[in-house]
């Protein structure tokens, strides 16, 4: 009896370890921190924030905490789309889960993982494309502060002077 108990809950445990990871092609780009990807769907990055193509409300918070112009927004926010085109545009990526699976808006949130391993999410906090979204709280939170201070310590993108 006890043997069958250990099969069942090793067998829960590693099927839900399985479900917490999804592999899938990224077919479309929306902007720098939300892709499709084929199978899933909508995936918004966990953990970050990178300015919008066009004007938007959120510009407010990089204009006051950063002394940017909006130029310079829309111009970091080009460069966080055709990087994650030249990074995950019709490659396998690993989407990887936190807490939450979606976000008010149906998006599936998670951790874009490149076929070489790398961090997606990570990659554009450290070129200063993505500022840490703080309002929430994630598994890679510490981590991905780090990465911003280390952007902004050497200047780059959002973090300019």
């Amino acid at each position: 009896m006890r043997r069958w108990l250990l099969i069942t809950l090793l067998c829960l445990i590693s099927s839900s370890a399985l479900a917490a990871t999804e592999y899938g092609k990224v077919n479309w780009i929306y902007d720098g921190d939300t892709i499709k990807v084929a199978g899933v769907g909508k995936v918004r990055l966990i953990g970050i924030d990178t300015p919008e193509k066009k004007d938007s409300p959120r510009d407010k918070y990089y204009l006051r905490n950063n002394k940017l112009t909006r130029r310079t927004l829309r111009k970091i926010g080009r460069q966080a789309f055709e990087f994650n085109m030249q990074q995950v545009k019709n490659r396998r990526v690993r989407l990887e889960f936190d807490h939450e699976k979606t976000d008010k808006y149906g998006r599936i949130l998670a951790y874009v993982f490149l076929p070489d391993g790398r961090l997606l999410n990570r990659l554009l906090l450290e070129n200063g494309l993505a500022a840490v979204y703080r309002r929430f709280n994630f598994r890679r939170k510490t981590d991905f502060l780090r990465a911003e201070q280390t952007a902004r310590k050497q200047h780059r993108g959002l973090w300019q002077k």
